[in-house]
């Protein structure tokens, strides 16, 4: 098969490559269980922006045939924007404040616990064959496991031809079910030459002939058309323009998924997925089940689970007062989901526009407002999420205090049967600032069923809940008050039966 021909192949469906591909009729082939198989490929330092902008036909294909997911990480004082953390991120699942990888020696890191993806996958389903190649030595040397089949770190003196090489011979002679490629050399151009540069459009486009390599060592296979295949290209970290990398700045905080297999809609764009995701969607594409003990932190692609508050991105606004967000950059409303409302009648006058009362906003926008306050480390939230932000609003003239409560649609619930009040959260404090999550059965008073009054780490919390006998709706309100403080997240609210 010609080169040209094994790239129209990858272009098409996941369905029409199983027709066109193999032998079988497609009614004889409905009758045969296609083989998982996944495909993860790093690219070190790669920014999505500058694979727009490079000559990288490949990448591009690919997101034109899967969905292309811009996303972001954390910093310091959790770990900084460096390989180390970042890579035991996407191939754990979790992010560093569970595995503990928090600079590029690996001291003190927990991959015990939380280990690599082809690990948990040879626990559950020891047949399966994983193969790991990588042109930057910890990955295969620390981060995945001796339970892998087989780790391969490239001599120096190859580099990423020879990872390539490697990864060709292992898809082209070999059977692997589970395959991850790393390759370095953008991020040696970054660190050379800077993001903004000619050198690292070249690395992108050179990294983007080796990516069409391995593609192509896929469709190849004999196999290929009873194969389906889950192919993943990510990155652990983005690039300032002059060059570097493990600041809190947007550009160094910038990783991506660009994901192609069946039932990945093509060309679509998503704002829902974080770097944890990736290990589990390998997971999940492998037939394994994720145990809710293992307390990972990723999401399958496959399976999006968008909340009320992601239906307002088209509806964000440009910034009004914050001057520092930079003016394409698009953010922030004040007008609630349907079904949720915003009570600020006690709320003070004056402040920041952005910022009165709780105000539905993303990662990007709230981020740039101020770096370095730990806003960085709102790990869990995704696409958009609420802020309550007493600490930006205050910087303008206010008067009277930030007091405003974000209440929730009415969910069914079934009285005298306990039920999960679930929602994510990121809360920073300072005296005297406060908040509250209450409660209301069928509209009466509502009750404190938690208060925050110190720091908490982004999580996903539970909270029990008791339905009084009879009731048939629970509504909840989230009441934060304060004056020049910090702030507060929600995010992922629901409650079901318990």
């Amino acid at each position: 098969m010609s080169h040209g021909m094994r790239r129209r192949s990858l272009l098409v469906s996941a369905a029409a490559l199983a027709t066109a591909a193999g032998p079988l009729s497609g009614l004889a082939r409905a009758a045969v269980a296609r083989r998982p198989k996944v495909l993860v490929i790093g690219l070190d330092g790669a920014l999505l922006n500058r694979i727009e902008d490079a000559a990288a036909p490949r990448l591009k294909s690919l997101m034109a045939r899967g969905l292309t997911a811009p996303s972001s990480i954390y910093a310091n004082p959790l770990a900084p924007t460096m390989s180390g953390p970042g890579w035991s991120t996407l191939l754990t699942g979790v992010w560093p404040d569970k595995h503990k990888v928090v600079n590029n020696d690996f001291t003190g890191h927990d991959l015990a616990r939380y280990p690599d993806f082809m690990t948990r996958a040879e626990a559950a389903k020891p047949a399966l064959r994983t193969y790991a190649v990588s042109s930057w030595a910890p990955l295969t040397d620390t981060i995945f496991s001796s339970k892998v089949d087989t780790r391969v770190s490239t001599p120096s003196d190859e580099y990423d031809a020879g990872t390539t090489r490697r990864a060709v011979t292992a898809l082209t002679e070999g059977d692997p079910d589970a395959v991850f490629v790393q390759l370095d050399n953008i991020d040696h151009a970054g660190h050379a030459s800077g993001a903004a540069s000619r050198a690292y459009l070249d690395a992108i486009h050179g990294a983007d002939a080796q990516v069409g390599r391995i593609l192509d060592a896929v469709t190849s296979r004999p196999s290929h058309g009873d194969e389906d295949w889950l192919v993943m290209v990510t990155a652990d970290h983005g690039h300032t323009d002059g060059g570097g990398h493990g600041g809190s700045s947007w550009p160094e905080r910038q990783t991506f998924l660009i994901a192609a297999g069946e039932g990945l809609t093509a060309g679509s764009v998503r704002y829902d997925v974080r770097m944890p995701d990736v290990a589990v969607s390998a997971l999940a594409h492998l037939g394994v089940a994720v145990d809710p003990a293992w307390g990972l932190d990723g999401r399958p692609v496959q399976q999006p689970r968008p909340d009320a508050f992601d239906a307002l991105r088209d509806r964000l606004k440009p910034p009004v007062d914050e001057t520092g967000v930079g003016a394409g950059v698009i953010g922030f409303t004040h007008t609630p989901p349907d079904g949720w409302s915003v009570d600020n009648t006690r709320m003070g006058g004056g402040g920041v526009t952005e910022w009165r009362g709780w105000s539905f906003t993303t990662d990007e926008f709230w981020t740039k407002t101020q770096r370095d306050q730990e806003r960085e480390l709102n790990l869990r939230a995704r696409n958009v999420f609420a802020v309550a932000d007493g600490d930006e609003w205050s910087d303008k003239s206010v008067t009277g205090t930030f007091d405003s409560t974000l209440v929730s649609p009415a969910y069914e619930v079934t009285g005298g049967a306990p039920a999960t009040l679930t929602y994510t959260t990121f809360y920073r404090q300072e005296s005297p600032q406060q908040g509250q999550v209450l409660v209301s059965y069928d509209g009466k008073a509502p009750v404190v069923i938690k208060t925050y009054t110190a720091d908490t780490p982004s999580v996903v919390e539970t909270v029990r809940l008791q339905v009084p006998a009879g009731a048939r709706t629970a509504q909840v309100r989230f009441r934060y008050t304060g004056g020049n403080n910090w702030y507060w997240v929600i995010d992922g609210v629901g409650i079901k039966p318990s």
